[in-house]
């Protein structure tokens, strides 16, 4: 399988190269040439199968050229088992037909381990056997930056640089990546938004004249293709597991860079019978702004609640416009830069293709609380600030009560308790066993001013062989 830049102008490339690349030299995003696509009989087939079985089905098309199917197969046997539960990706019941899929099962306790687990893996794998050195740069808003140093902290040919913006993530978001010590890992926080951190990563993987050409960058975030296929399975894990595929599905997504519900897209377009897809949002609100009334347009970035989501520009939605202008690199490429400088649309016909499978809400702190303290008071279920506000857009936005509504729980809410004692709870949620300690674990972190040169400054000090 090759994989093409969503704005044309760069080669195609195999898996390895695209996991090491991360963002095209024309400054897009890869994505598959063309996808698998499976029936009907072939997806009833996989019921009941464990979830690293499962992945295996509908993630080795998108690496078969570059990776032995026993050696992809031990690959997600290993990332899978150290979930904390046997289902992986369990589903729990709010209402008759109403669904939450828990993606935080995972060691950092966020649906970011799901990829991230395994991208350490596929980094380890590649890397050893190109013996080949890379400096892993990323920026999270939170759960991005615990999940990849948790998974590719044992890498031995890894140098990781995250950035978070400073005093914008909840504590224990920032505690989990702080407390995670090795001389290959290095956190920055930096004085400034998750799109400034976005931005300088953005800015760095397209000059990395400021590594020497020593090495070269590689990507975390879900600008990495890889991130995006291994979220494609909890998709088909969900479908199976009520009725599917001989029964349609709708999915609320609480999202803010676009890569989980992408997924979801992705899903549908590989055979999996989906009706709706939600995106959910908080006050930063461009994805709902472009999906309700088709204006693509950037305010000013807001703090939340729900600070995953704490983002205004959507780096994956480049990937849905890619396919909505028929694939068209150029028109992607110009629309992009016309976005930057003011609000844009596109053409009507476009977007109405999109409504057809997309709706979308935007939740403030206020009724993301009041969500909360309701689902609480009713099920005894705690929910996280971000899965409340896909269960409130899965309720404003559903179409069909008869066809299963499956909100996407992307975190536990022990990362933010801020926000359930805001909720007027006096239920506290407690950390797992394994992270009893955070508060008490020495933290590693350097703040630096929101100033790229500062930055590639550090990394070019810092990386292990510099």
């Amino acid at each position: 399988m090759r994989y093409i830049s969503t704005r044309g102008d760069a080669p195609a490339l195999g898996f390895e190269d695209v996991l090491l690349t991360g963002l095209a030299t024309d400054g897009g995003l890869y994505v598959p040439e063309s996808l698998p696509h499976f029936s009907l009989e072939e997806i009833r087939s996989w019921r009941g199968l464990p979830y690293a079985d499962l992945a295996f089905n509908v993630m080795y098309p998108f690496v078969e050229d570059a990776i032995p199917a026993d050696d992809f197969r031990t690959m997600l046997h290993d990332t899978y088992k150290v979930f904390s539960h046997d289902a992986v990706a369990p589903l729990v019941q709010l209402d008759s037909n109403e669904w939450v899929l828990e993606l935080f099962r995972g060691p950092t306790l966020a649906f970011k381990d799901f990829a991230l687990q395994l991208l350490g893996r596929l980094l380890d794998y590649v890397l050893e056997k190109r013996n080949q050195h890379v400096v892993i740069m990323g920026a999270t808003s939170g759960d991005t930056g615990s999940a990849a140093i948790e998974g590719c902290r044992r890498c031995e040919h890894v140098d990781i640089f995250i950035l978070h913006p400073y005093q914008r993530v909840s504590e224990v978001q920032r505690r989990q990546m702080t407390t995670v010590m090795g001389d290959n890992i290095h956190n920055i926080a930096v004085k400034g938004n998750f799109d400034d951190c976005q931005r300088m990563v953005k800015e760095s993987f397209g000059n990395q004249g400021f590594l020497g050409g020593k090495t070269q960058l590689a990507a975390v975030n879900s600008i990495n293709w890889a991130r995006i296929m291994a979220q494609i399975v909890y998709y088909f894990q969900a479908s199976l597991a009520l009725g599917g595929p001989d029964r349609s599905m709708a999915f609320s997504v609480p999202t803010g860079n676009f890569g989980d519900i992408f997924a979801g897209y992705l899903a549908r377009k590989m055979g999996l019978p989906i009706s709706q897809l939600v995106i959910a949002t908080n006050r930063n609100d461009i994805l709902h702004r472009f999906m309700s009334g088709n204006k693509y347009e950037q305010h000013q970035l807001e703090h939340t609640l729900s600070p995953s989501m704490d983002i205004m520009v959507s780096s994956n939605f480049e990937r849905l416009l890619f396919d909505l202008h028929g694939r068209d690199g150029a028109a992607v490429k110009a629309l992009l830069e016309n976005a930057a400088k003011g609000p844009v649309s596109i053409e009507d016909y476009r977007w109405k293709h999109a409504r057809k499978l997309f709706d979308s809400d935007a939740v403030d702190d206020k009724t993301t609380c009041d969500t909360i303290r309701e689902i609480y008071q009713r099920n005894e279920y705690l929910l996280d600030p971000h899965t409340a506000i896909g269960v409130r857009a899965a309720r404003n936005c559903r179409r069909d009560p008869a066809v299963p509504m499956i909100t996407l729980g992307t975190a536990h809410p022990a990362k933010f308790p801020d926000a359930i004692a805001e909720s007027g709870l006096s239920v506290k949620p407690q950390l797992p066993a394994h992270m009893a300690d955070l508060f008490e674990r020495e933290e590693r972190y350097t703040v630096l001013d929101n100033n790229v040169a500062e930055v590639q400054g550090f990394i070019a000090k810092h990386w292990k062989n510099a």
